[in-house]
């Protein structure tokens, strides 16, 4: 191919340009790195903004306390990590085990140089310009492309150069939650990444799905400001101890006698689909549900926790385990501190079964102690679902780890949907992982063989004229 010709098509690839550090000037990083957690730092600090997608358990944190120090040293000397409920505490832990300066902060009177870790709902009693480089942890909270959270982090922080954004789950099962992501980061709108690549999916109202040729440059745009992986060897670095260990579901169905209350029941006792209908049978079977998962809790040692959708299921939960030591809740109602406090002791060990909502504990917490878990109550919601697993289902857990699945019949439409969201995950990360390797020089640049399927035949006047 003419090298001229080659140029022109580079110059038509969407890229992101790098504004941060020349490439002479990226600093030593820390020697406590793995080579894929370097590599993730480095390019994050050449790019200034930039995606850090790494699976739980693969470092987010040490890669979040090394960047935010030197994006700190090349701005104003501040960094800012917001992170969710009681995960600031669990971030200065590591970050003073490791010599990061590092502190929770609860306003403005807190700061100090170095890094701040601060809960995503005291955003409002900041000032985001006192600090030059911000990272977000557990970004997925960017998801709600209309939510005031959303509208308001990407407005605080739309003058900053430095900015991170870092989740294991981007975008479990939308491809338009990363819009939000480049949006945050100050790379493109949403809306321009609409147009660039989507079109609406006529089969589901409100959605949008990748055009057909459109699928290797929206994920190699992607790589061009985001590293993402699922194991080490996706960055290049093949390391054995970053193997998971088996994660077993085990299914409970409880039978009990519900009472259908849509109307046309009486003729045909179909499966329900609709998440009334679903949360109306949940309401009805929640003390046989909870009784199941108390017994199980009860009676088997180590740590458990006991995931509810609801509060009357943590009710139910509350009274299957009268006179069983060592439970605790984390529950909306409670002050910040009770929750930090009763999550404290669980990750310590002082208490040993947990109660508490994928809302409230499921992201960012790391409890590698704990193999043992039973979801009482299950929504729709794919991320929250894998989320709440991976507390425990992490690198560097060393047991088989039990999910028990506590169901009651006509259940099933919510395990169709997390079956199917879990499938988009999977190819997501797949088209991932193959633009990283494209990305990081892992593999050839993608070259498609022109392959004719049709035979082309000459008309007949012109054969006759030759």
């Amino acid at each position: 191919m003419d090298t001229s010709y080659q140029q022109f098509l580079a110059g038509k690839t969407i890229t992101v340009p790098e504004r941060g550090l020349a490439e002479q000037d990226l600093p030593t990083l820390a020697p406590h790195l793995f080579g894929f957690q370097k590599a993730s730092v480095a390019f994050g600090l050449r790019s200034g903004s930039y995606g850090l997608f790494l699976d739980t358990g693969l470092g987010k944190t040490a890669c979040e306390l090394e960047w935010c120090t030197h994006a700190a040293a090349a701005s104003n000397g501040r960094a800012l990590i917001l992170t969710p409920l009681a995960v600031a505490r669990q971030i200065e832990a590591e970050g003073l085990r490791w010599g990061y300066q590092a502190r929770v902060i609860r306003d403005m009177g807190d700061v100090a140089d170095g890094i701040n870790v601060c809960n995503y709902d005291r955003l409002h009693l900041l000032e985001p310009a006192a600090f030059g480089a911000v990272a977000l942890d557990e970004s997925s909270i960017l998801k709600a492309f209309t939510g005031a959270t959303t509208r308001k982090l990407i407005s605080a922080f739309a003058g900053h150069r430095w900015r991170m954004a870092a989740t294991a789950t981007p975008a479990p099962n939308d491809h338009m939650e990363l819009g939000q992501h480049a949006e945050f980061l100050g790379l493109m709108t949403s809306h321009e990444m609409l147009m660039r690549w989507f079109i609406a999916d006529q089969t589901s109202m409100g959605t949008y799905r990748l055009k057909g040729h459109a699928v290797e440059p929206f994920w190699d745009w992607m790589a061009s400001w985001s590293r993402m992986a699922e194991h080490p060897r996706d960055l290049g670095d093949d390391l054995p101890n970053f193997n998971l260990p088996e994660l077993q579901i085990i299914r409970h169905v409880v039978e009990a006698e519900t009472v259908r209350r849509s109307p046309g029941d009486a003729l045909f006792n179909t499966v329900p689909v609709s998440a009334t209908e679903i949360h109306d049978i949940k309401r009805q079977t929640a003390e046989r549900r909870a009784q199941t998962a108390g017994k199980l809790a009860a009676e088997t040692p180590g740590p458990w926790v006991l995931w509810c959708d609801t509060d009357y299921e943590a009710d139910a939960l509350w009274a299957a385990l009268e006179g069983v030591d060592g439970v605790a809740e984390v529950r909306g109602s409670m002050s910040t501190e009770r929750k930090e406090q009763a999550i404290a002791a669980f990750g310590s060990g002082a208490v040993r079964i947990l109660i508490t909502k994928p809302s409230m504990c499921g992201y960012g917490l790391n409890w590698q102690h704990c193999r043992q878990m039973a979801f009482v109550g299950r929504s729709f919601s794919y991320e929250a679902w894998y989320q709440a697993v991976r507390r425990c289902w992490r690198f560097g857990q060393r047991f088989v780890v039990q999910v028990h699945l506590i169901v009651a019949e006509g259940e099933d439409a919510i395990g169709r949907v997390i079956d199917r969201k879990s499938a988009d995950h999977q190819r997501m990360k797949a088209a991932m992982a193959a633009a990283m390797r494209r990305a990081t020089g892992l593999a050839p640049p993608l070259r498609k063989a022109y392959q004719p399927i049709h035979a082309g035949q000459l008309p007949a006047w012109l054969r006759k004229a030759s």
